[in-house]
């Protein structure tokens, strides 16, 4: 989980008084996060937020502006959003994006923040602000990677162009030389460690004024010049560079709240493409996106088991922040502006929980008794485990979330079938598995020190796309094994199949298939009673070769649910 580091006296000025270390646990709860630590020598909180779906509570400045709205401050009107209705005033503030970029890094939002003279802990906030976003909702910068410059010494239009690499030249951030873009990539740290985003296109994103004065090579370093913000300074332009869009401009719109919160004036800026875009090819920045959701207060009743009025659940939901409508027994909810977590009428009944205050909640015994004890499912996959680790294979427990690349790209698959996250905060997390097997390459990936043979096996659960479904997806319980050895081919797997079928006294057959993750000829459909219940065979070299694998392996995955009911 996100944990931030804030300066307790500007954050209690912002709150309007000092609380005790007990008051603030208490009070933090109204954002599901949690005190840390408390520095006090030097003046520091450490706080934990327990909610990835809440960005905005990433720095001081968001943190405050949800507890003081929680605690009944009126909530502070951001009248600098554009909406598809309205496009504000950008005045001379241009950006023109170069149609090179659209299968490079597209996507462009930025505004500019004028006001008081940025101090020590502001400006610090502000890099912490500008690190959690585009390391954890940006994906370690590959969709979101923000910089920020001396808007006074920018001389609009501003043009973000694709350039060759080898012939562009500035001197970046913390250094003295000027480099090529090419040589930032391996002679700057920002660029050995966040180079592999750009490192294979022909073209690098590159970005600079009228004059030509270089701002930076996103998403990697800004110039020494421009984008060297020092305490201060009085006027900021904050631009953002990514993939996706929605992302981007949620992301924007939370610096932008933060700053307007601590006095900034925010000044939009247009950004034009030569292409289309989900919201077309001109737009105005910050940018309003968000859609209302409607709930009945009836359905929050029913999930928090309590009796709710319909005025209740207005209160609850303004302490919270949001605007709501009321038709009948309806709440309509519009979130604010830097909020982009809500997509069910679950997350309004959420609100009006928090907003309610989860201590006010009594617990309640069940009224019916019942023995605990195992499934059936449970008994039968505890029996399946003896028998694998008698084989003499390991036990491996791994997440059940992951990212396309490992369980697509390096799997040799398209993902016709995968279930993706609609709003994933790291490419680590952004599909539920359908097979098990790339989290047991990933193992033998970084396990070739280990004396051979490797024997690994994992039972849980995986989950793909069937349109026959009421939900649209299948949820079953899996056993899949690996082992990899000089030695190892199709004929020591389909051994240890015969033993697991054994023991669990089933018969099987193997039909022959194609798969792209395995050999053709040493692949094969595991059969029993009619009934294919999973896949065995030697993985394919390019497979191995997309992990780094230098062993051959062989593997097999079976449904577990199918072959309990063959009994």
């Amino acid at each position: 989980m996100p944990k931030i580091e804030i300066y307790e006296e500007p954050f209690y000025r912002a709150l309007g008084k000092k609380y005790g270390n007990e008051e603030l646990i208490e009070l933090l709860t109204a954002a599901k996060a949690e005190l840390d630590e408390h520095l006090k020598d030097e003046g520091l909180l450490k706080i934990e937020l327990n909610d990835t779906n809440r960005p905005d509570l990433w720095s001081m400045a968001g943190l405050a502006r949800q507890l003081n709205i929680y605690l009944g401050e009126p909530i502070t009107g951001y009248d600098f959003f554009s909406t598809k209705e309205e496009l504000k005033d950008y005045s001379s503030r241009v950006v023109e994006v170069d149609a090179g970029l659209k299968s490079i890094r597209p996507y462009f939002a930025a505004f500019v923040a004028r006001g008081r003279a940025i101090d020590e802990p502001q400006l610090k906030d502000l890099i912490q602000t500008q690190e959690k976003l585009c390391w954890n909702y940006g994906r370690r910068r590959s969709s979101i990677s923000m910089g920020v410059y001396r808007a006074d010494l920018i001389d609009f239009p501003i043009k973000y162009r694709a350039v060759d690499p080898d012939a562009t030249s500035f001197v970046p951030l913390d250094m003295e030389k000027e480099l090529s873009l090419r040589q930032i990539l391996t002679e700057h740290p920002k660029g050995v460690e966040y180079g592999s985003i750009v490192a294979d296109y022909s073209l690098f994103p590159f970005l600079e004024d009228s004059k030509g004065e270089v701002l930076s090579f996103p998403p990697i370093i800004n110039s020494a010049h421009l984008g060297a913000v020092k305490v201060g300074d009085s006027e900021h332009l904050i631009e953002m560079t990514g993939t996706d869009m929605e992302s981007l401009l949620h992301a924007a719109s939370i610096v932008a709240c933060d700053l307007a919160d601590e006095g900034y004036e925010i000044l939009p800026v247009k950004v034009i493409y030569p292409f289309d875009t989900p919201y077309g090819k001109e737009i105005v920045t910050p940018y309003y996106f968000q859609s209302d959701v409607t709930m009945d207060i009836d359905y929050a009743a029913k999930l928090l088991g309590e009796k709710l009025t319909v005025e209740d659940g207005v209160r609850f939901v303004l302490k919270m922040g949001s605007k709501v409508k009321v038709k009948g027994s309806a709440l309509t909810v519009t979130p604010p502006p830097y909020r982009n977590d809500f997509l069910h009428p679950v997350d309004v009944v959420e609100e009006i929980m928090i907003g309610r205050g989860m201590d006010s909640f009594k617990p309640v015994w069940p009224e019916d008794f019942t023995v605990g004890r195992l499934s059936e499912t449970e008994i039968y996959n505890r029996r399946i485990r003896e028998i694998m680790v008698g084989l003499g294979y390991q036990e491996m427990i791994y997440n059940y979330l992951g990212s396309r690349r490992d369980f697509m790209e390096r799997m040799n698959l398209n993902g016709e079938d995968i279930i993706e996250i609609a709003n994933p905060m790291t490419e680590n997390y952004e599909i539920v598995r359908n097979s098990q097997l790339p989290n047991l390459l990933s193992s033998e990936s970084v396990s070739a020190n280990g004396v051979y043979p490797h024997r690994i096996f994992e039972i849980g659960k995986i989950a793909y796309k069937d349109s026959s479904e009421n939900y649209g997806s299948v949820t079953q319980n899996t056993l899949s094994f690996l082992i990899a050895d000089g030695e190892a081919g199709f004929n020591d797997a389909n051994s240890h199949l015969s033993a697991l079928f054994f023991y669990l006294t089933r018969e099987y057959s193997l039909q022959e298939v194609e798969d792209p993750r395995f050999i053709n000829g040493r692949v094969g459909g595991i059969i029993c009673n009619g009934v294919k219940l999973g896949i065995i065979g030697e993985f394919h070299p390019a497979v191995l070769d997309n992990w780094g694998i230098q062993m051959p392996c062989v593997g097999a995955e079976i449904d577990i649910d199918l072959l309990m009911g063959k009994e």
